[in-house]
């Protein structure tokens, strides 16, 4: 008797479960987001470009055809990301006492006002200044009108991450002070030649907080070429110097994140939210893009990255609007990803929800794949979610490989390390992935990238897998938390009043 009891409830468990409509969603409309998004008419969806703009446009149609909530703050499902575009110098000469220096070959300005000065170049240690610890390279120092040179990164960090952080503190540290230009002495442990012909180039970033002062000074990076004026100036003796530069400028420009939510059927749970996110940028047209250019294709459609993740994301969203689960859950389509996360991290700023009622951030992003057995999990064992992963990719007949190409530091390169650097629990769903290899590379921001490239099938279950999993997570009873000794498990016990 108790065995036929015990029959039954698997029967009737099983019959429950293939009425979950995340596990019965048709392939053709997932195939016909992917198609769309990842068409030639989208030009590479790169952020700010029409095509950008015509797929935010779908997404939001989309959203609101599935009965996804706009907010108040967003009616039309629209986020306003202010950016700037910024155009380093075009022109620029550099003297120091009778050693001339060639532009874009022995140093490069990366931003500042035009100038065309002759005047002292002094020399300012890292040209740091703070307070908590003492430090003050400008002590004592006449900066007035003059160019400093100082070096890159702080006094006990010289990393890459470090140097390049720190450049607008500094900018600004010697322009209160009176410089009229700063220079950083290249000494990174990072190939000039790569960052010369990186950042001579336009770049974007989030538009510059307008509430407090900003720098404006031209700043720049030299390469030193040994026993020169630089030598001798670093020594403390102060040098001539005749110093210009013009063609720089910062343009405004403004694109949107698309964002929306539903409510949760819990009248506890429903005060908290599950993240579910996703990019939709990717790197547009021509030799700006990413990789080779051919005779007959110059557009990087980015079907793998990532318009295979907005269409899992938008299958999420339809299947839980449909049926929805305790928790309420919010839907982020970020924009310009590929150009540093400046949307999800423009949102992590500028939260519609109070971060502090998010329990979790699942991301779904990736390169490409080349196991079509199972999904990737990048940041498995870190969450306590690991149950749930497991059992979503089983739903599917999908096994799961933790944490894959480990060198990469995938999970600190999508979205998700916006909200994880805020506290927000997260993981990162992609398509199954052992190496970076050559079944990776010919796709991986290639104009080889387009849709009828892709396995629908696979597709298919994986994108299922993954709405599967936003329910099971937007269901379960306990919150995930960083596990203990996280990097990110302090900052999440604050977030949350741990």
């Amino acid at each position: 008797m108790q065995k036929l009891s015990f029959l039954l409830a698997l029967l009737l468990c099983n019959q429950l479960f293939a009425q979950l409509p995340e596990l019965n969603a048709p392939r053709y409309e997932l195939e016909a987001h992917l198609r769309f998004l990842a068409s030639d008419a989208m030009m590479g969806r790169k952020t700010g470009a029409p095509g950008n703009y015509m797929a935010a446009n779908y997404i939001a149609s989309q959203l609101q055809a599935y009965g996804v909530k706009a907010f108040p703050e967003a009616p039309n499902y629209f986020q306003d990301v202010a950016l700037e575009e910024v155009n380093p110098p075009t022109n620029a000469s550099l003297t120091v006492g009778k050693q001339v220096y060639e532009f874009k070959k022995d140093f490069i300005l990366l931003v500042g006002e035009a100038i065309n000065t002759k005047t002292t170049a002094v020399y300012a240690g890292h040209g740091w200044v703070d307070e908590t610890t003492g430090i003050n390279d400008y002590a004592g120092l006449d900066v007035k009108g003059k160019v400093v040179f100082v070096v890159t990164g702080l006094p006990d960090d010289n990393s890459p991450n470090t140097s390049f952080s720190s450049l607008n503190a500094k900018r600004l540290f010697a322009q209160q002070r009176g410089a009229i230009a700063l220079i950083e002495l290249y000494r990174v442990n990072f190939p000039f030649g790569f960052a010369l012909n990186y950042f001579s180039k336009p770049s974007t970033r989030l538009a510059q907080e307008s509430t407090g002062p900003q720098p404006t000074i031209p700043y720049g990076w030299l390469k030193e070429k040994g026993n020169d004026p630089i030598a001798t100036m670093v020594k403390g003796t102060p040098q001539k110097v005749a110093m210009s530069c013009s063609g720089g400028k910062i343009e405004g420009l403004s694109v949107p994140n698309v964002v929306g939510y539903i409510e949760g059927t819990d009248p506890e749970l429903a005060k908290e939210y599950l993240l579910v996110s996703a990019h939709f940028d990717h790197v547009g047209v021509g030799r700006a893009g990413g990789g080779a250019i051919t005779e007959t294709d110059s557009i990087f459609n980015g079907a793998r990255d990532n318009a295979i993740g907005v269409s899992a994301l938008l299958l999420s969203a339809r299947t839980l609007a449909q049926q929805p689960p305790r928790r309420s859950v919010l839907f982020l389509a970020c924009n310009a990803e590929e150009i540093g996360l400046l949307g999800s991290r423009y949102y992590a700023e500028n939260a519609l929800i109070p971060l502090r009622q998010v329990v979790f951030n699942l991301n779904v992003d990736g390169a490409g794949y080349n196991d079509t057995t199972a999904v990737a999990a990048i940041g498995y064992g870190r969450t306590g979610t690991d149950e749930l992963v497991e059992a979503s990719a089983a739903a599917l007949g999908l096994s799961v490989i933790p944490n894959p190409v480990p060198d990469q530091n995938l999970f600190d390169r999508s979205d998700n390390a916006s909200f994880s650097a805020k506290g927000v629990p997260s993981l990162s769903l992609s398509p199954g992935i052992t190496a970076f290899d050559a079944e990776i590379s010919k796709y991986y921001h290639q104009v080889a990238d387009n849709p009828e490239t892709v396995n629908m099938a696979y597709f298919h279950r994986y994108s299922m897998a993954f709405a599967y999993l936003a329910r099971l997570i937007a269901d379960n009873s306990k919150a995930p938390v960083w596990i203990s000794g996280d990097k990110y498990e302090k900052i999440g016990a604050e977030l949350y009043g741990h």
